[in-house]
């Protein structure tokens, strides 16, 4: 009993020693000799105070599809801020009953709250009562979760037990009284402060654990979560049920003594009864937020969508981290119905579990003012599980590691038409071999290239476009210019894989140290198997290439964002790159239709385009080594590219088969581009085309024949 006694009385005595050196502190704000506080200081808590005031929360940032319908939330704290009149009584009775019920009498401080605490602790050796105000908590909660970021560094720098915390504490907290009212202040802290399980504020708390919002809390459901802000984690009413009840009643009845339900003892002590005898109440499944870009719509199909949002605004000045905290509404430019189609046929040609073997496709609206990402989307889900087939990368998106084969030999016809070499119904020259004089085999031997196939000696550049013979554009390109084809390919839409990887495909650092560029390693070693397409490549890209062409040779970027608006409602504008006339419009539209011979007669893709029967441009592209295939396409509504490619640790030849598969180093049989890219390609757009009229190529101008 004694040593109880003397415990309680150094514990009564610290409190008085805090109380006195807290008022002292708050009386003579500047007490350089003691080191208590400095002018510095003081600037720091009227910058805090004044923060307070009108703090900016963070908030979840909802990421629409073009419709305005949900596909991912992205958020740091999942809080649904309320205003005080969506906030019930019931809720703010709860808190006030067991936090600080003296909180409309005192200033910010509860100087009797801590007297009451010492007298107590000198009797009983507890310290339960006056420990801190609402107010106070309140400060607290704002250095922890909104300053801090809700980092565990920052909480306990926010919560620890020091004097000079406390005096910043309560000096804020002072005057933050004579900023706010009592209720402002009661409705800041309620958006504030931790509910557990990943909810912050009351808005959120209701809806994670009853399913409802703020305003409509009853006694017994406020008085839980009321409850929760003491211990949240020890208190989880999905996990820790009895615990969590227990500590409910309790709450309600400090509501009780606090006279939440009136003045009639017996009435009350009756009401109090009735809501303690109530069931927990909490929803069987936690309406938790999903986080992240496997979210709110069918995130395995949307997530590569999302990933790629989340790149683009950081390049164009919309950190990630800001995204997560701003409470931003971005309005996307994803079409569901494009995604699902292309989803669908990308995981048709090649299951999403088929080991090595990955399926993309990436599908552009062509404009002169826009282009809009419609879909992103691949046999893989979006994921971390790659067991189960999932990737978590923007596979559509992100430069591949593998090439395009010989759809680069549009870039060599596009050089050649600009720089008058050919025309469109003009003969190039089709040897069955051909020695270059101009370009070398690893920069000694001679570089010798072979068709694939059996062609007449000489065809129209047309007829050389829809059949792809290699000689002829070897010879096309050494009379373009290697140089000129390769800055043609970064004009029409091959931007970051030309000049933002290196040959192998890695990120170009900024230092300089993984370069040159792909597209100046190409030029720098005289490579001309450039035309040949066996470098790292975006399928994105390839996309956005058909809708510069399709845009009569305007170039955009290819941008996932329709809009974005902040917490306020008001217009975001992000720093994207400018549309530019990449080619001449008349270049454009040349190139066009002599793209347009690829799904005809007789051309590579003339199997996979069986029935489409409309106009467009096409060409297929598959690499030496049958690592990977490609097809590339666009009508005047929607362009878009399809790569399949071997994405496991160690790429092998891609199988000509059902579905396709692996299959070593016999290239002998392996697979062309119009045999899985193009169907790919093919089965997608004749959903997205089908409540669609035809519409015509535009008209060549003659100086292109």
């Amino acid at each position: 009993m004694f040593a109880a006694r003397a415990t309680g009385l150094v514990k009564m005595l610290g409190l008085c020693l805090v109380a006195g050196v807290l008022l002292a502190a708050l009386l003579f704000p500047v007490v350089g000799g003691l080191g208590l506080a400095s002018n510095r200081a003081a600037d720091t808590v009227d910058q805090t105070s004044g923060e307070l005031t009108k703090a900016e929360l963070p908030l979840v940032t909802t990421v629409q599809d073009r419709h305005g319908e949900p596909i991912a939330y992205l958020y740091e704290q999942y809080r649904i801020p309320v205003p005080s009149e969506g906030i019930a009584d019931t809720m703010k009775a709860a808190i006030i009953a067991i936090e600080d019920k003296r909180f409309f009498d005192h200033k910010g401080v509860d100087w009797q709250g801590i007297a009451r605490a010492a007298a107590k602790a000198g009797v009983d050796g507890e310290t339960s009562q006056g420990a801190s105000t609402l107010t106070q908590q309140y400060v607290k909660n704002y250095l922890a979760f909104v300053v801090g970021k809700g980092s565990e560094e920052a909480y306990k720098k926010a919560t620890e037990a020091t004097l000079g915390r406390k005096i910043s504490e309560a000096r804020i907290a002072t005057q933050l009284e004579q900023k706010m009212t009592k209720d402002e202040i009661l409705t800041g802290y309620l958006n504030i402060v931790p509910f557990g399980n990943g909810t912050y504020g009351v808005g959120a708390a209701a809806k994670t654990y009853f399913g409802t919002t703020a305003d409509k809390l009853t006694v017994p459901q406020a008085a839980m979560l009321a409850g929760l802000v003491n211990e949240p984690s020890r208190l989880n009413p999905g996990a820790a049920v009895e615990p969590a009840i227990k500590r409910r009643n309790t709450v309600i009845d400090k509501m009780r003594e606090n006279g939440a339900f009136g003045a009639d003892a017996k009435a009350a002590e009756e009401k109090a009864a009735e809501y303690k005898a109530a069931d927990i109440g909490v929803v069987p499944d936690l309406k938790l937020l999903p986080n992240g870009c496997v979210g709110a719509g069918d995130g395995p199909v949307y997530g590569f969508f999302c990933r790629y949002l989340i790149d683009y605004l950081e390049r164009a000045g919309l950190p990630f981290e800001e995204v997560r905290r701003g409470g931003y509404t971005i309005t996307t430019t994803m079409d569901p119905v494009a995604t699902r189609a292309a989803k669908d046929a990308a995981e048709s040609q090649v299951p999403k579990t088929q080991e090595g073997v990955a399926n993309a496709m990436a599908v552009v609206e062509p404009g002169s003012d826009k282009h809009r990402v419609r879909a992103l989307a691949a046999n893989r889900d979006f994921g971390n599980n790659a067991e189960a087939g999932q990737s978590a990368y923007s596979i559509p998106a992100e430069v591949t590691k593998f090439g395009a084969g010989s759809i680069y030999k549009v870039f060599t016809a596009a050089a050649a038409l600009e720089r008058g070499v050919t025309g469109l119904d003009r003969q190039v020259d089709v040897p069955a071999t051909y020695t270059s004089k101009v370009y070398k085999n690893g920069g000694t031997r001679p570089y010798k290239v072979e068709n694939a196939g059996k062609y007449p000696e000489k065809m129209t550049l047309t007829d050389a476009l829809a059949q792809s013979p290699n000689t002829a554009f070897i010879i096309l390109e050494e009379q373009a210019g290697l140089n000129n084809v390769v800055d043609m390919a970064y004009r029409l839409g091959l931007r970051d894989s030309m000049q933002g990887v290196n040959s192998a495909g890695d990120s170009l650092k900024a230092d300089g140290s993984n370069g040159p560029s792909q597209g100046d390693r190409y030029k720098r070693d005289n490579s001309g198997s450039f035309t040949l397409g066996a470098g790292p490549t975006s399928i994105l890209e390839l996309a956005n290439v058909a809708a510069t062409i399709m845009s009569s040779g305007t170039w955009c970027p290819p941008t996932p964002v329709e809009n974005i608006t902040d917490r306020n409602g008001q217009p975001v504008q992000l720093k994207e790159a400018a549309c530019d006339q990449a080619v001449a419009p008349e270049l454009a539209n040349a190139l066009a239709t002599g793209m347009s011979a690829d799904t005809k007669p007789n051309g590579t893709a003339a199997e996979a385009a069986r029935g489409f029967g409309r106009p467009m441009i096409g060409k297929t592209g598959t690499t030496e080594s049958h690592h990977s295939v490609a097809f590339i396409g666009a009508t005047p509504y929607y362009a878009g590219a399809v790569m399949t490619f071997t994405d496991g640790v160690a790429p092998q030849v891609i199988c000509n088969s059902s579905p396709p598969r692996l299959c070593g180093t016999d290239d002998s049989r392996g697979v062309f581009g119009g045999q899985v890219a193009a169907p790919t390609w093919f089965n997608a757009m004749r959903v997205l085309h089908e409540p669609l009229p035809p519409k015509d190529l535009p008209p060549v101008d003659p100086r292109f024949r």
